[in-house]
């Protein structure tokens, strides 16, 4: 019995080592083109791995090409911005959808669901529409504007305030709190560990996101890492070394986040159940 299930236990870690392993790749392939010629980049023999010289001229190319002071600046920007939207305002509509009852809840709740289940490149011409009629193109609010609410976080902060006991409701408003007081003392802070969930899915979602900055925002001034990345590769060449470089400057600030709240981001995915 103790052997089958030594052996059992043996096929699980292997599985999950080469999972990891298979994870890691892109990653390491990034980290080791950073270092090679565009030569070595782009030559078709698979059995070549690491660099013959380790090479700095990819870095020291994009650093004075790219002002990585002011994209990390606009991207940090575009996070906070967007986490502090989005867990404001899905706090507020989670409690609502979850714990109050009033006429057409249910048909606003369905809406909200559409918006999950639909592609989100379908909204990106009435957001531009939108944005351009505002004449925000081109600014932080122009960037941050599919982000100010969120139906994935109205749906997580729902889900949670449905978890909690009504009697604690009972409990506050036989203490006088009306329904603002009951949300702003009493649910609100019971929720917290959906709101760092919420968090850290909102700042990656909006460290990762390429289509809509490079829609509404042709500026240098305003643009974010993902966008500049974009940017380095040319229609008919591009220049590897220089382009993995990049990308790899632009993972240090997710890497230092994810050191500093790793356990906020384990946390996070298993409070969500949702995958990153």
């Amino acid at each position: 019995m103790d052997k089958n299930r030594k052996i059992k236990s043996g096929i699980i870690y292997l599985i999950l080592v080469i999972g990891s392993v298979i994870m890691l790749v892109p990653f390491l392939w990034m980290f080791l083109t950073a270092f090679k010629s565009t030569s070595e980049a782009t030559q078709m023999n698979p059995f070549i791995i690491f660099p013959t010289v380790w090479r700095k001229e990819a870095f020291l190319s994009v650093v004075s090409k790219m002002n990585f002071l002011r994209l990390y600046w606009n991207t940090l920007l575009l996070i906070v911005e967007r986490v502090i939207c989005a867990v404001l305002t899905a706090t507020m509509a989670g409690y609502a959808f979850g714990r109050l009852h009033f006429r057409g809840k249910n048909l606003a709740f369905s809406l909200v669901l559409f918006q999950m289940m639909v592609p989100s490149q379908i909204f990106i011409i009435p957001q531009y529409l939108m944005v351009s009629r505002l004449g925000m193109l081109n600014t932080s609010f122009g960037l941050l504007f599919p982000g100010l609410v969120t139906a994935f976080g109205t749906f997580l902060l729902r889900q949670a305030y449905m978890g909690l006991p009504s009697s604690l409701e009972e409990a506050a408003r036989l203490d006088g709190c009306n329904i603002g007081q009951t949300f702003l003392y009493v649910m609100a802070p019971l929720t917290k560990s959906s709101m760092v969930a919420l968090g850290i899915f909102t700042a990656l979602f909006g460290f990762k996101e390429l289509m809509w900055p490079l829609v509404v925002n042709t500026e240098q001034n305003t643009m974010p890492l993902s966008a500049a990345l974009a940017k380095l590769q040319g229609q008919f060449e591009t220049n590897y070394p220089e382009l993995m470089a990049a990308s790899l400057l632009a993972c240090i600030p997710m890497i230092i986040i994810y050191l500093i709240f790793q356990k906020q981001f384990i946390e996070g995915i298993a409070t969500s159940g949702g995958k990153l």
